[in-house]
């Protein structure tokens, strides 16, 4: 596939009333074509970071990026202290899924979005055809996905630097770092684009506050294998080689014996797969979808 982005998507906000807010939506594909992929962003993204990777299927496709609670344009609230773990963001998809959809669809996710997505399967089987999972956050099942306090990404985010001069400063600031080593110029500009917010002194700052990421790799309160378990569509999974956060070895063959997943290892890829294989993640979402 062509991986020039061909379609634009429209910047949408739906109503969610029973989740407090609204959700920031990018829209790719024909309007009047019944939603085929709602796909999720990792934790401290945005939906916009994935536009050059999705776009393409705008011709074949209709998919709704969303931004998720504490993330980009969304508005639902993002409370810290006290709060209930990663189901807010399964609920959060469900609302979504209800208000925007009329059948069942492909959801899919990066990270803790297709951990999220996972859930939401779980929660309601009948609403979602298929997921597609890019290196999900799963745990072993012998591990308790409960609060974690002594957490090195918590902690590095939590000294994120959060306040930049202007967004051109924060791309400069990010190339050739750290997770941004394998990203194209043009995933990093789109992460940064909607990544940060102007201040009313004229400066920059994230969008995920440092402290709402941090409670995202701390706070998780649910149970990946019981989702699996309850979930009835056909999963496919691609994990990454290299630091993968998808612990999938001690249950593999449990997953696999049920005919419905199939988990793919790709070489040479990070947790940032989707960025580093972006045809890859594409032919899984055309595959799911048909």
């Amino acid at each position: 596939m062509n991986a020039m982005v061909e379609f634009e998507p429209r910047a949408r906000r739906v109503a969610l009333p029973t989740r407090g807010g609204e959700m920031a939506v990018l829209d790719f594909g024909p309007a009047d074509r019944p939603v085929d992929v709602v796909f999720s962003h990792a934790n401290g993204f945005n939906a916009r970071t994935y536009r050059t990777i999705l776009a393409p299927l705008g011709g074949s496709l209709r998919i709704l990026a969303v931004d998720m609670r504490g993330h980009g344009a969304s508005s639902l609230p993002a409370v810290a202290e006290g709060r209930e773990g990663w189901h807010e963001f399964r609920d959060d998809l469900l609302a979504l899924v209800a208000a925007e959809t009329d059948g069942p669809v492909v959801l899919a996710g990066h990270s803790m979005g297709g951990t999220s997505s996972l859930l939401a399967a779980a929660a309601q089987p009948a609403r979602v055809k298929a997921l597609a999972l890019f290196d999900p956050v799963i745990f072993a099942p012998t591990q308790q996905a409960t609060e974690m306090t002594d957490n090195p990404l918590a902690d590095g985010a939590t000294r994120r630097r959060a306040v930049f001069p202007s967004k051109v400063a924060a791309v400069e600031a990010y190339t050739g770092r750290g997770a941004f080593r394998t990203w194209t110029p043009a995933q990093l500009a789109d992460y940064v684009e909607a990544g940060f917010r102007e201040t009313e002194n004229g400066e920059v700052t994230l969008t995920c506050t440092p402290a709402w990421e941090a409670s995202n790799f701390r706070t998780h309160h649910y149970d990946p294998w019981s989702a699996f378990r309850a979930a009835r569509c056909p999963i496919r999974i691609l994990r990454a080689e290299i630091g993968s956060t998808a612990r999938l070895d001690d249950g593999q063959a449990e997953l696999e014996a049920t005919g419905r997943v199939r988990i793919d290892v790709i070489p040479g890829t990070s947790h940032f797969l989707p960025m580093e294989r972006p045809d890859l993640v594409r032919d899984v979402l055309s595959e799911m979808a048909r």
